[in-house]
C-alpha cells in the first residue's frame, strides 16, 4: 500500500509540476491557443499565474514533506487541496463547454482522494 501511495503522489506531483510550470511561465495567449486552453479567455493573467504557483506548491507538498520527514501530514492536506482545485477545474471546463476534460479532472481527483485517504487513515507516515 505504501508503494502505491508513493506512486500516486509522485504522478500527481509530476502532473502538478508540469501544469504549474506551464501556467506560470507560458504566456496566456499561448495557453489559450492550446488544446483545452479555452478556460483562459475570461481569466486574468494574474489568475492564471496564481493557479500555476498553486500547482507548483502542490507538486512540492505532495512529495517534499514525506521525503524530508518534516510535517509529513502536509502530504494528505495537499492532496485534499488538489481535490478542491480539481472540483474548480471541472466547473470551469463545464462552463467553457470543454466537457471532455472533466473526466480527466475527475481521474486526478480520484487519485488525490486515494493519497489523502491512504496517508490519513490506511498507511500514514510514521517515524
Amino acid at each position: 500500500m505504501n508503494l502505491a501511495l508513493w506512486i500516486a503522489a509522485g504522478l500527481l506531483a509530476a502532473l502538478a509540476l508540469a501544469g504549474g510550470i506551464t501556467k506560470t511561465f507560458v504566456p496566456k495567449e499561448k495557453l489559450a491557443a492550446a488544446n483545452g486552453g479555452g478556460w483562459t479567455d475570461g481569466a486574468s493573467v494574474g489568475f492564471v499565474k496564481t493557479l500555476g504557483v498553486l500547482e507548483l506548491l502542490a507538486a512540492a507538498g505532495l512529495i517534499l514533506p514525506a521525503v524530508l520527514d518534516v510535517a509529513p501530514v502536509l502530504v494528505p492536506v495537499t492532496a485534499i487541496c488538489w481535490m478542491v482545485l480539481m472540483v474548480g477545474a471541472m466547473i470551469t471546463h463545464l462552463r467553457h463547454d470543454e466537457a471532455r476534460f472533466i473526466v480527466l479532472n475527475l481521474a486526478y481527483l480520484a487519485v488525490a482522494a486515494f493519497v489523502a485517504w491512504g496517508r490519513l487513515d490506511s498507511s500514514p507516515f510514521t517515524g
